[in-house]
């Protein structure tokens, strides 16, 4: 049920990194995404793989992993993801998707959750370097936004928004990640 898969995807940052995702995996979490909404059906987004060990971790270093965990410099060895989808706009086929990547991101976390893996999507990074170590073409291609994969390896749990509109998530001494959400009828107009 899509509800049931929905409440599952949450923003794993840590990972049973030995429990490694393999590419045909991948490749049917993109399979997804390619049947997706599209602006003007340009079908303009790309994806690059990442499986093998060594480019996850050349990848890893340029990634920022959690804004409101401002001490916490990402998952430890160990506890990295086993793969990556990197989503590109293919330029020569149009810049104009407004949101397809957004479309094409969750479409595949919620297929990895089906298939009892999670992950991360991740806006923050270092692009021109990711894009090189990756070799995309930055000619051609903008990478745009980065999924980190894997076997979830924490707990993440959602919690009511406080009375102070603090929408920060934040970890508790165990490790267990805490997400504030809204209520639905704060939501509605």
């Amino acid at each position: 049920m899509i509800k049931d898969l929905v409440y599952q995807c949450r923003s794993y940052r840590r990972f049973y990194e030995d429990c490694r995702i393999d590419e045909s995996t991948l490749k049917e979490l993109v399979d997804l995404a390619r049947m997706t909404a599209s602006t003007a059906n340009s079908q303009a987004l790309k994806y690059r793989l990442v499986v093998k060990e060594d480019e996850c971790a050349k990848l890893f270093p340029n990634i920022f992993w959690a804004g409101a965990l401002s001490d916490w410099p990402g998952p430890e060895e160990g506890e990295r993801p086993s793969g990556y989808i990197l989503i590109c706009c293919d330029q020569t086929l149009g810049s104009n998707k407004l949101w397809d990547e957004g479309i094409a991101a969750q479409t595949i976390l919620l297929g990895a959750v089906e298939k009892g893996f999670g992950g991360c999507m991740i806006g923050s990074f270092k692009r021109e370097e990711a894009a090189k170590t990756m070799g995309i073409d930055t000619k051609r291609y903008s990478l745009d936004l980065i999924l980190a994969l894997g076997k979830p390896k924490e707990t993440v749990k959602i919690v009511p928004l406080k009375e102070d509109g603090d929408v920060r998530y934040y970890r508790d001494e165990n490790q267990v990640h805490y997400v504030p959400k809204r209520k639905l009828e704060d939501l509605i107009i």
